[in-house]
């Protein structure tokens, strides 16, 4: 693994292991396999894929470069900024989104419903942010 960047390797699978976790939790709640492809790909449930991704990140980064490096600090700065974004910006706009495609569908309305992207709850921003913790670690260990 040493051709390859291992921060790259964490945070893609984080992401990958982020919606497939979705994917399976969401087969499992719905008990239906086949309708639930849609989360290998989706925004929003549980685990956060943003945050696993930026946290792997970081965490590969602190771990390769220390915590007091630059590098170090804009990958905080971007892990903060993705986890914000996916607790209030996107969560918000989904609950509008959702609350806008109710009141078009109620009144008849000949305007498309937009696509809704669904954000995050803090325990599905947790989830994500230790599930990149721990693909973190275990790409660090298989590195080293």
């Amino acid at each position: 693994m040493e051709d390859i960047s291992p921060y790259l390797v964490a945070a893609a699978i984080a992401w990958i292991v982020a919606q497939g976790l979705k994917y399976v939790i969401a087969s499992i709640r719905g008990k239906s396999f086949r309708r639930n492809l849609g989360q290998l790909y989706l925004s929003g449930n549980i685990p956060s894929a943003h945050s696993a991704t930026a946290v792997a990140l970081l965490y590969t980064v602190g771990a390769y470069d220390g915590v007091n490096s630059a590098a170090f600090g804009i990958a905080a700065l971007l892990a903060a900024i993705v986890m914000y974004d996916a607790l209030m910006i996107r969560r918000s706009s989904g609950e509008q989104g959702v609350a806008l495609t109710a009141f078009l569908v109620e009144t008849k309305s000949k305007i498309l419903p937009p696509r809704v992207a669904k954000g995050h709850t803090p325990i599905e921003v947790l989830t994500g942010a230790l599930l990149g913790v721990i693909v973190a670690m275990v790409v660090f260990l298989a590195s080293s």
